[in-house]
């Protein structure tokens, strides 16, 4: 017997801001959107369900956004330059972030992953779980309640040390920007964070 997939999530993005002009719908991975003529054209973006993430290039390259459901009526520093879209996955049934919905004008989504955020933490391998925004240093992770639940973490934005111990003590590794899909001996250990450069 052949079994069907359920879309579980569903994305549009539209060319201007608002949500006017053309628009595409997808419900799949889509690693590069100049196969759908709408390559670096999305102005703004209606999530409709699911948690995806934007990326500047194709095949998820480059800098990415998270994004919750909810309607991003603008995209300030990141409008016409998306090249790939793809849902993140939700095998842990709690999803990604704090589910917060409504209008994102200037599209920051909740604490979990926005636009001005150096740092996302992710509580699972692989980008899954609960998430957690940094903007500055963390002298210890219990302020956010995130201690020593770390399993992914995104760099968007400058150096950071992450360190196994509040204040920044203890056995620390070194993250310059990029995506850290998991830890290795330091997943689920870190207390604390901080800007280095």
């Amino acid at each position: 017997m052949t079994s069907l997939a359920a879309h579980a999530g569903e994305i549009t993005l539209f060319t201007d801001d608002h949500f006017r002009g053309p628009s595409v719908t997808l419900r799949d991975a889509n690693p590069d959107l100049v196969r759908m003529g709408f390559n670096d054209r999305a102005s703004s973006v209606r999530v409709r369900s699911g948690t995806w993430e934007l990326c500047e290039h194709a095949g998820f390259g480059g800098q990415c956004r998270i994004l919750q459901p909810g309607d991003y009526d603008s995209l300030r520093g990141f409008n016409d330059v998306i090249s790939s879209v793809r849902e993140l996955d939700d095998r842990d049934g709690r999803g990604h972030g704090r589910g917060d919905r409504g209008d994102r004008g200037g599209w920051g989504g909740g604490r979990g992953d926005r636009r001005d955020d150096a740092v996302t933490l992710f509580e699972q391998a692989d980008f899954r779980g609960r998430q957690v925004g940094l903007e500055r240093d963390a002298r210890t992770l219990d302020d956010y309640d995130f201690n020593d639940r770390t399993g992914s973490i995104i760099i968007r934005d400058g150096v950071w040390e992450a360190c196994e111990h509040a204040d920044f003590r203890g056995r620390c590794i070194t993250l310059t920007a990029g995506r850290y899909d998991h830890l290795d001996r330091m997943n689920n250990v870190i207390s604390s964070l901080r800007r280095v450069r």
